[in-house]
């Protein structure tokens, strides 16, 4: 049976109708309307768009126009971005068989960017584990800004699958990018991508330097500016190699974290933004300890070992390694940490035998890309590749 076409003037009408109200509308009655339009007409409208693109790729009706990819179609007939349009059809794709979201999508008790996180949930992590706790993510995410709910999204997948979601940190970490354009007009544009870790540790550096003084006319954007010149312009306190004081970077962590227990909970930046527990140990193995006592302590060996290196110890390993120690890596000591060979959360000592610098990125490899270790000949040590890694080279050769 043939179907009418789609209501187009009542759509106008609707739409007409709203901004009517908002010209008339006395102080007072548009914050409520704002808050309205969206649960009662845009949301839903979202949700209504969402079910359309399912039927509409099932359809196939896209190929007939000469689009590659649905996606492309969107692109090009629904004013979207290529971004907007892929996350559309995932949201699409994901709620046909999430029904209770997409039921609270469609009722206005969800925002679009609600069920967005939900869907890159699901799509992270698999629906089926969405499924099991879609009760407790959507009461969550209706008491919660999409701000807030992305954390315990990201939290709930560290849970279910610790693995994957490093895999995902390690994909933002290779987005990383910094460009400095050339002078123009007499400015100097900047523009870059960091991964949670780098943007805590920047705004936390930047936020030192950002309080306005007296009389302080400048725009907090301004203030960041100058702070980010000022870091640049001043020599870094402490040594000159990485040893003493350095910009705090907090952290809150459980010790089933440390410990890498399954089911642990993702690290909490205490800036904002999520990171994997391999992360929690990179950055565990030289930092200040503070316990909040509960259940589950490390028994006698988390009351006396040392968490941040000592400036004494520190120079006796610079002194010792001279460089990275990882293969034929030769970057000096200031750009390098030191390494716990055995971590401090498995009864490894802070003491020169247990310690090694490793460059960040090897640093990062040895934790989050789970390559390992052996010793070499003059202090040197050599890199095992992951398993992972070794049969995936087996499997192309």
């Amino acid at each position: 049976m043939a179907t009418s076409g789609p209501p187009i003037k009542e759509t106008r009408a609707v739409v007409r109708l709203w901004a009517d109200w908002f010209r008339r509308a006395e102080p007072g009655e548009i914050g409520n309307g704002l808050s309205q339009l969206r649960e009662s007409g845009i949301d839903p409208f979202e949700a209504v768009f969402a079910e359309g693109v399912r039927r509409f790729e099932k359809s196939g009706e896209y190929v007939a126009d000469g689009a590659l990819g649905i996606v492309a179609w969107l692109r090009s007939n629904c004013k979207l971005s290529g971004g907007a349009a892929a996350e559309r059809v995932e949201i699409a794709r994901q709620l046909e068989q999430l029904p209770k979201t997409e039921a609270a999508f469609a009722r206005g008790e969800l925002g679009y960017q609600h069920v967005a996180v939900l869907a890159h949930t699901a799509q992270h992590v698999g629906v089926e584990a969405v499924q099991q706790a879609e009760a407790s993510l959507l009461k969550a995410a209706e008491a919660m800004d999409p701000g807030q709910f992305t954390g315990v999204a990201k939290n709930f997948e560290h849970r279910v699958d610790a693995a994957a979601a490093l895999t995902q940190a390690n994909r933002a970490y290779e987005r990383r990018y910094l460009h400095v354009g050339e002078p123009m007009d007499g400015v100097v544009r900047l523009d870059g991508l960091l991964d949670a870790e780098g943007g805590a540790i920047l705004r936390t550096a930047l936020n030192a330097g950002m309080l306005p003084g007296k009389d302080d006319g400048r725009t907090s954007g301004q203030r960041r500016a100058d702070a980010l010149v000022e870091l640049c312009r001043r020599k870094a306190g402490g040594s000159a190699t990485g040893a003493g004081p350095r910009p705090h970077l907090v952290i809150r962590a459980s010790l089933d974290t440390l410990l890498g227990a399954p089911g642990a909970p993702a690290g909490e930046l205490e800036v904002g933004g999520l990171v994997p527990g391999e992360t929690v140990r990179r950055l565990a193995c030289d930092a200040a300890l503070t316990r909040i006592t509960g259940r589950g302590e490390l028994e006698a060996e988390i009351s006396h070992a040392s968490r941040s290196i000592p400036p004494a110890t520190r120079r006796a390993v610079e002194a010792r390694d001279r460089t990275c120690v990882a293969g034929r890596c030769d970057r000096p000591p200031q750009w390098t940490d030191c390494h716990h060979l055995e971590h401090w959360t498995q009864g490894g000592p802070t003491i020169l035998p247990n310690l090694v610098l490793l460059c960040r990125r090897h640093h990062r490899m040895v934790h989050e890309g789970g390559w390992g270790l052996r010793p070499g000949q003059h202090g040197r040590w050599g890199l095992v590749p992951p398993v992972k890694l070794v049969a995936a080279h087996a499997r192309s050769a």
